[in-house]
């Protein structure tokens, strides 16, 4: 601006048109916002189904997980009654061993009995 000899203000052509270039710059700077702003809130809306599609996927492993823990307790109350069987199982065939040893035993005596007898028989039967 240059003063008039009143003291005035003029622009000068010159002056108009870097006012204008820095208004022009100025509108494209607003405009390249814009479609920054734009593609910020884009974005945003793609990161925020993102957000979304992971929470289901986390709730969908947490359901996952809770089934997979449900079944490895059933399968450890599982385990552990087949252990529980299986130890009466052992008990079982111990005490059928135990009992056949014995049965054996009173066998082996009274086939020797038998023998005694048929050997004191024989004798008497020979003569």
């Amino acid at each position: 601006m240059t003063r008039s000899s009143a003291g005035q203000s003029r622009w000068t052509d010159e002056m108009l048109d870097e006012l204008a270039n820095s208004v022009s710059g100025v509108k494209d700077s607003v405009s390249e916002l814009r479609e920054s702003v734009s593609e910020l809130r884009e974005l945003v809306s793609e990161l925020r189904e993102s957000v979304s599609e992971l929470r289901e996927s986390v709730s969908d492993i947490k359901d996952s997980v809770e089934g997979v823990r449900l079944t490895a307790q059933a399968l450890l109350q599982i385990a552990a009654q087949q252990q529980r069987e299986n130890e009466a199982r052992r008990a079982e065939i111990a005490e059928m061993r135990q009992r056949q040893e014995e049965s054996d035993k009173r066998f082996e005596v009274l086939l020797s009995e038998v023998r005694h007898l048929i050997r004191q028989l024989k004798p008497e039967n020979q003569s």
